[in-house]
């Protein structure tokens, strides 16, 4: 489940990273200021990583 969670947050942190990045310094304009979303992107990819590099995933509860 652990590892999941991860997966789930390593990716929505990329697509968010991308996207801010994208509309900061590119030509993609998505409605919102890109600034929080390349914050959410670097917490959200680095919070989906740390947890599948350090945690075990286990089916105990």
């Amino acid at each position: 489940m652990i590892k999941i969670l991860g997966f789930i947050l390593t990716f929505g942190g990329a697509i968010s990273l991308v996207i801010g990045v994208l509309g900061a310094f590119g030509s993609m304009d998505s409605g919102v200021s890109p600034w929080p979303l390349i914050i959410l992107g670097v917490i959200f990819f680095f919070a989906g990583i740390g947890l599948l590099k350090y945690r075990k995933d286990t089916d105990q509860t």
